[in-house]
């Protein structure tokens, strides 16, 4: 698994790669830790390179959640079966803003 990081129209880009199992979830814990360590409004957290989406990175994504509180709005960009599928099966499509590309996630940050 690999992460990187962007800053996009106000709001941080953490892109995520490979699998995201028991193994690779701490390191994802990590990066998510230090973008939520400097307040940013808004978190998109894009899965759209993930090939397979553990309970244990579920998990993280649920931790990121509580973690960032009101401070931090959390979106998940998530399309096709390795990862949108997991997220709407455990219903955390009713926790995070899912969108099915990085485009739908940014207008979502966008002006009101």
């Amino acid at each position: 698994m690999t992460t990187s990081i962007a800053a996009h129209d106000g709001a941080t880009v953490l892109t995520v790669s490979g699998e995201v199992d028991l193994a690779t979830a701490p390191a994802l814990d990590t990066a998510i830790e230090a973008i939520l360590a400097d307040k940013p409004a808004g978190l998109i957290i894009d899965l759209t390179a993930v090939s397979f989406l553990a309970s244990a990175g579920m998990a993280t994504l649920v931790a990121a959640h509580q973690r960032a509180g009101e401070a931090t709005s959390i979106a998940v960009v998530a399309d096709g079966p390795a990862t949108s599928r997991q997220l709407k099966m455990t219903s955390l499509d009713q926790v995070f803003a899912v969108h099915s590309t990085l485009d739908a996630a940014l207008a979502g940050f966008g002006p009101k």
